[in-house]
């Protein structure tokens, strides 16, 4: 990997802003493979160079990938004034460059993608890329008999939108409702309760549980965050290289 200026990575490695990094360098507290440096311009190999700050030894990683079982009430955003969001959830001296991989709805649930990789996040996002996703959702009403072969064939929707072939299961059945399984391969506002309202039913609970190969942890509790491991970021990278 190209060098770095040693303010940059420090900033990167979340040790403070670009200034307190800066003072921290010339105030001595910064030592790299045993040699204290005071430049915060000093460009080091962030791959090899051993970096301490107060002696604690400072990892770097080209890139952070997280992600969140999101519960429902907070918004994807990076931050706003009125609502609750996403990187609230996060711990302050991790926030810093990292968004949301795509949107889900406040009152919807489920896996998320949180990264500082735009280039991942356009390949996942891209509307070219039919990238799958996969709800499960808790519907009132009675849907129409043919409901999954309407999806299958593309539906239309009430104001007259038509939709790409998706995949519609019947998880369960009960009086006035069902629990179903929706797999898109596009991202249309409020798509999954827009299809099954054209289907005759309410959609109650949203949850996401997949997106392209990478399903959300069942042990995640709902709120909370860890780190992807190398195998389900290395399916998360090699969805991003499909186009269908």
């Amino acid at each position: 990997m190209p060098r770095m200026r040693l303010d940059k990575l420090l900033a990167h490695l979340n040790c403070g802003s670009r200034k307190e990094v800066q003072a921290m360098i010339r105030s001595g507290r910064v030592a790299v493979d045993g040699a204290v440096l005071t430049d915060p311009a000093a460009k080091v190999d962030p791959d090899t160079a051993q970096v301490l700050l107060d002696g604690q030894a400072q990892t770097y990683c080209a890139q952070r990938y997280y992600m969140l079982n999101k519960p429902t009430g907070v918004i994807t955003a990076s931050r706003d004034e009125r609502h609750d969001t996403v990187l609230g959830l996060f711990p302050e001296n991790l926030r810093r460059g990292l968004f949301a991989v795509g949107r889900l709805d406040k009152d919807t649930e489920g896996l998320l993608i949180i990264t500082d990789d735009g280039a991942l996040s356009h390949a996942l996002m891209s509307p070219a890329r039919h990238v799958c996703k996969i709800y499960e959702a808790e519907v009132e009403g009675e849907l129409a008999p043919d409901a999954a072969g309407q999806v299958a064939a593309g539906l239309t929707l009430r104001d007259g939108t038509v939709c790409l072939p998706a995949h519609l299961e019947i998880l369960s059945q009960r009086e006035a409702g069902a629990r179903v399984r929706i797999t898109l391969r596009e991202g249309k506002y409020h798509q999954v309760k827009r299809m099954i309202a054209a289907l005759g039913g309410t959609v109650v609970h949203l949850r996401r549980v997949q997106l392209g190969g990478l399903r959300l942890d069942p042990a995640l509790p709902a709120g909370a965050f860890r780190a992807l491991t190398e195998e389900e970021l290395v399916l998360l990278q090699q969805t991003g290289d499909i186009i269908s």
